[in-house]
């Protein structure tokens, strides 16, 4: 049985990719992470030794530490935060129970080098509509929780790309785009080894609605109408961004929760009062 300062594998994986889920940290050594240098989802590397010196990074967050077997590194850096007044667990167990579990693992051999703050830095074209935004929120809940998006003139990307260290994304002729008739969100799904139930029913119907294949499935017409309302809302990218954070937030969920629930309204017990003709 766990304690009242550990989470379990399983509890753990009904938070990740929620927008309500704890900040996931790493503390593993560097001999474990080069024997797999795999990553929960949205984790953060952070050297456990070190802890007072990255603890005030987490004030006011709700954090998860763990290391390689749930012991003494993740035991004394949650400590270490709990000491500095923030909620912090640890992981039953640790990587090799999440691991034995078969949770979610990231695969890092793609992931782009992190700037001197520990982000990973992309850059894209401006006036996202779908795969722009979907790209962003897959990275933000799954890969790097404080990833920097830019948006910027299309025809600057290579340029911004190369002076600002970022990486390119959804534009042609750069690893991280279009492969065929499948758009960068499944690349980044495949690449990043996050094939799953829920995130492959949510690819199909960006995949759908990016690529004009509305026929694919059947949610495709109204999520486009839905970013294409949302494009026309902001005219900042990254308030755009902030607001369709909540729609992928949203069809994340019905993917893994709700896809067999339906709705029964109008109930079919008619109105003591009869119902009003439309004219």
């Amino acid at each position: 049985m766990s304690s009242n300062t550990e989470i379990t594998a399983s509890q753990l994986a009904r938070l990740v990719g929620l927008p309500t889920g704890p900040t996931i940290v790493d503390v593993r050594t560097d001999a474990d992470f080069a024997a797999d240098p795999r990553l929960v989802p949205a984790s953060l590397p952070r050297d456990a030794l070190a802890v007072t010196a990255w603890a005030a990074e987490f004030t006011g967050q709700d954090v998860v530490i763990l290391c390689q077997k749930g012991a003494k590194l993740s035991e004394g850096a949650a400590a270490w935060l709990r000491h500095d007044g923030i909620k912090a667990e640890t992981l039953e167990g640790g990587f090799e129970a999440w691991r034995a579990a078969g949770g979610l693992l990231v695969a890092t051999g793609k992931l782009p080098p992190r700037d001197e703050l520990g982000r990973t830095v992309w850059v894209t074209r401006a006036r996202p509509k779908v795969d722009r935004i979907a790209c962003p929120w897959l990275l933000r809940r799954f890969v790097d929780p404080n990833a920097v998006i830019l948006f910027v003139t299309a025809s600057e990307v290579p340029a911004v790309a190369e002076r600002f260290k970022a990486t390119a994304f959804d534009i042609d002729d750069v690893f991280w785009s279009h492969r065929g008739e499948r758009c960068t969100f499944d690349t980044m799904i495949e690449e990043f080894g996050l094939s799953c139930a829920p995130l492959d029913r949510l690819a199909t119907i960006v995949r759908a609605a990016d690529t004009a294949r509305l026929d694919l499935v059947p949610q495709a017409a109204g999520f486009l109408a839905a970013s294409l309302g949302l494009s026309r809302m902001f005219r900042d990218d990254l308030d755009q961004l902030e607001a369709g954070m909540l729609l992928y937030d949203a069809f994340y969920r019905w993917c893994r929760d709700a896809t067999e629930e339906t709705h029964n309204w109008p109930s079919s017990a008619k109105p003591a009062w009869g119902r009003p003709r439309c004219r």
